[in-house]
Formats: structure tokens, sequence, C-alpha cells
């Protein structure tokens, strides 16, 4: 159990990531599968953007607290890391939106359908499962490299 527990400890930032990162997938796919139902598969692009909304405010919460422990409640860092944590998901959105028009629109992803227990699974969907590995590859990098880093401690010998 203690090879256990100093595995996680060594590596509970990526843990974390991963496991919120699914979670917040599952509430984009969820979402996205709703909407598309909805529309009946016709504003797929609606339906991505709503979802990715709702997914990206979870996302900002469960990173922010649980992931990169960033504690910090004054206006102006939280300010910035939430302006910096929507600007990087506008790109990774981007990313998503002309995929979904790569694979949906010019590859033909649009004529897949079939039912996998007793769940239609669609070829918007798989399109939507390809581009969320490569989303939250690149949402990882943003946040951990960029948004939530962890500022260097200041060395004392070096201001004296």
């Amino acid at each position: 159990m203690t090879k256990i527990k100093e595995l996680y400890l060594k590596h509970k930032e990526i843990i974390l990531y991963i496991f919120f990162g699914a979670v917040t997938t599952l509430v984009d796919f969820l979402v996205f599968w709703l909407f598309d139902f909805i529309f009946d598969g016709g504003l797929y692009l609606l339906s991505t953007l709503i979802a990715w909304a709702v997914a990206t405010l979870f996302a900002y919460f469960v990173n922010k607290l649980f992931v990169f422990e960033s504690r910090s409640f004054n206006a102006s860092t939280v300010l910035r890391e939430a302006l910096e944590f929507f600007g990087a998901r506008v790109f990774s959105l981007a990313v998503s939106e002309l995929g979904m028009v790569l694979f949906v629109d010019v590859m033909g992803f649009e004529r897949i359908a079939f039912t996998f227990i007793g769940v239609l699974i669609t070829g918007n969907l798989i399109a939507k499962a390809i581009l969320s590995v490569i989303v939250i590859i690149l949402n990882y990098f943003f946040s951990k490299f960029i948004i939530f880093k962890k500022k260097k401690p200041e060395n004392k010998e070096e201001n004296k």
C-alpha cells in the first residue's frame, strides 16, 4: 500500500488531471450528445459550442482547486487565471470546431451510425472522441506551463 501511495504522491497532479479531465470529457460528451440529439445531428457545431461552454466552466474550477491547487482568490490572480484559461480553451475550441468540420463535412463521418449496448453512436460522436484526445493534451500543456504555473521561490542569496 505504501508503494501505491508513493506513486500517487509522486504523480498526483497528472493523476488528478487525468481523472478530472475524464469527468470534464464526460460532461462535454453528455451535453454534446444531448444537444446533438435535440438538434437531430443538424447543428453539430452549435452542439459542440454549448458542450464546450459547460465543460470549460466545470474544468476551470476543478483544475484551479484540485489539480493545480491554485488557492489564491485575489481578484487580479483569479482574473488572470480565468482569462488565460478561457483564452486557451477558445484555442482548443477552434481546434475542435475545425476538426469537426474536417471529420464530418470533409471526411464524411456523418454517414456513420450504429447502436452499441442500446446507445446510438454517430460519426459526429466518433469525431468528437478523436478530437477530445488532442484537446486534452493541448489543454494540459496550457494549464501546466502557462495558466497555473507555479512561481519559483525567490532565491534570498541573489537579493543580498
